[in-house]
This record gives structure tokens, C-alpha cells and sequence, in this order.
């Protein structure tokens, strides 16, 4: 029952922090930047005053779709982003723009969370199934504590990826900020409405990495009882 209502709890918590997101960005698209750039240009702008020419910035499908991708070096940024010239298209282009910054400057902790990428798709595709049968559950496998230890190990890793990515959001979001402040893409009252649409955007990874901790949590209490009996 405790795996269960940790579950709902960040279920609607994971909700109502996507809903708001979505609906700051929705109102900040609506309000153009003084400085009239698109997301598009932005990006370009913020990447080669970082020194940075080897990154593309590419327009890709999607709603809110935007990311970094270290492996071929290109800040995809989401059509309304790409084209809009709005506060909402440049705070997140210059967000994604914070990461191409930190893999330049190989941030320690971006490094640390790009060297468990391999881990963590092992642990994320195996834990749930292996916690599943450690703990009997739905007649599969008639449970098993030292599984289900090895399930936890499994989905720790998953959780160490999540509360490794705060860091690297957070960091980001700081580059982009103070980047549009000294190269004059937002005024103050564009500056506010900028952190605040990159604060919401955080809160969701931060929400992801609470859910993780108390679900972890929630497993090592299950096992610590069954070990005991």
C-alpha cells in the first residue's frame, strides 16, 4: 500500500507541475522579447559568445520537446521554440544552450551523469521486473530477498541519475539567465518572467527525483522487513 500511495502522490504532483509549466510557457510565448531574436537565434547567439562553433541548432517535432544531445552536438529546439521571438522561445533556448556550455567545459557533474547513462539504461529497463518478482508480486516469481536486493541496487542507480540531473537543470538555467542579462536578450521585467518559465521546467526533474528517493526508500523499508522475518 505504501509503494502504491507514494505512487499516486507524485502521479498528481508530477501532474499538476507539467500542467503549470505548460501554461507559464503558453502565457510568456505570448510576450515578445525587446530584443526581437528568435529561439533560433538566440541559441546561435549565446553558443558563439561561449566560443562554441561545432554545436547545430536543428528544429525538431514535438511541444516542449527541447534538448541537448552531446552525441552529435545539436541544441534541437521544438518549432515554437525555434521560431518564436518571445520570452518563453528564449529562456529554453538558452537553457538547452547551458548544457552545450557545460559539455564544452566538461561541467563535473554533467560528466558524472553522462558516464552513467549506460548503467542507467540496464538498471532502468530491469529493476521494476526484478523488484516485481524479489517481491512475488502478481504470481511472478514466489519472492525472493536477495532478488529484490538486487532489484534495489538496480533502481538505485536509476535514482542517482535523477538527483545527478538537479545539478546539471539547475546549472543550466543559471548560464541561460545570466547570459541573457549581460547580452541584453531580455529587459528586467522579460529577466523575471524568463526564471520563472526555467524554475517550473526544474521542478519537474526535481519532482522525478523526490518520486525516485521515496519509491527507493519505500523498497529498502519492504526489504529490511522481510529480511527480518
Amino acid at each position: 500500500m505504501g509503494i502504491i500511495l507514494v505512487s499516486i502522490i507524485f502521479m498528481v504532483l508530477g501532474m499538476i507541475v507539467q500542467f503549470r509549466l505548460k501554461s507559464k510557457f503558453t502565457e510568456y510565448a505570448k510576450m515578445p522579447t525587446s530584443s526581437g531574436l528568435s529561439g533560433k537565434e538566440v541559441a546561435e547567439k549565446m553558443l558563439k559568445q561561449n566560443g562554441i562553433y561545432d554545436v547545430q541548432v536543428v528544429s525538431v517535432a514535438g511541444f516542449l520537446s527541447d534538448h541537448y544531445n552531446p552525441l552529435n552536438k545539436t541544441v534541437n529546439l521544438s518549432a515554437d521554440v525555434y521560431e518564436g521571438k518571445n520570452v518563453s522561445a528564449a529562456a529554453v533556448a538558452a537553457h538547452e544552450c547551458g548544457h552545450a556550455v557545460q559539455h564544452a567545459t566538461a561541467y563535473s557533474m554533467l560528466m558524472l551523469r553522462s558516464r552513467l547513462v549506460p548503467a542507467v539504461k540496464i538498471s532502468s529497463n530491469l529493476s521494476q521486473w526484478v523488484i516485481i518478482a524479489g517481491l512475488g508480486m502478481f504470481g511472478f516469481g514466489g519472492g525472493n530477498t536477495t532478488v529484490l536486493l538486487i532489484g534495489i541496487i538496480l533502481f538505485a542507480v536509476s535514482t542517482l541519475f535523477s538527483v545527478i540531473t538537479l545539478p546539471v537543470e539547475f546549472d543550466a538555467s543559471a548560464r541561460a539567465l545570466k547570459w541573457m542579462e549581460t547580452a541584453n536578450i531580455t529587459t528586467n521585467a522579460e529577466h523575471d518572467k524568463a526564471k520563472d518559465a526555467l524554475k517550473w521546467a526544474a521542478l519537474t526533474y526535481v519532482v522525478a527525483a523526490l518520486a525516485s528517493v521515496a519509491m527507493l526508500l519505500q523498497y529498502i523499508l519492504i526489504y529490511q522487513s522481510r529480511s527480518r522475518d
